[in-house]
């Protein structure tokens, strides 16, 4: 997994890329159906894949939204979307963008996913903290295991 970053004054992007024992089909599903997203990456998922579409994702259940609008949606192949915070005015949804693609390879996917245009060293930094945690959770909940509760939504609930 990589990182990458501009320098002052300019865009930045994190990627990462995460060998996953299942095919295309099933990962594709873990990213695009709501009630597969919210065994790893988020509490309530409300998403509507084809370009154009609304993509909306309270982290944790206590209205820390990532929103964004779908761009490019390629079945099992290539999926874009644009992606920021509610109430976040440095980086608003919207503002950056993730490209994540699936690559067959034997009985595994290689799934590449950049996030660019993140505003700072700092977003980018966090952003890439944040997907190596979700895909460390989609490795197990795609091939069908129980990545048990996000460790980052505990305590944050709203009652």
């Amino acid at each position: 997994m990589t990182t990458e970053s501009g320098t002052a004054g300019t865009l930045h992007s994190v990627t990462r890329e995460v060998r996953i024992g299942a095919p295309p089909e099933v990962i594709w599903s873990f990213r695009v159906e709501p009630e597969k997203v919210v065994k790893w990456e988020a509490a309530i998922a409300d998403l509507d894949p084809r370009p154009g579409g609304v993509m909306r994702l309270d982290m944790f259940g206590d209205g820390t939204v990532a929103l964004g609008g779908y761009r490019d949606v390629q079945p099992y192949e290539r999926l874009s979307f644009t992606w920021g915070w509610e109430g976040d005015d440095s980086h608003p949804p919207g503002a950056t963008l993730v490209e994540i693609t699936l690559s067959p390879d034997g009985d595994d996917t290689v799934v590449r996913l950049e996030h660019s245009q993140l505003p700072t060293d700092e977003a980018a930094a966090r952003h890439a903290e944040g997907w190596e945690h979700y895909l460390e959770r989609l490795t197990i909940a795609a091939p069908g295991g129980d990545p048990g509760p996000d460790p980052w939504a505990e305590g944050r609930q709203s009652s």
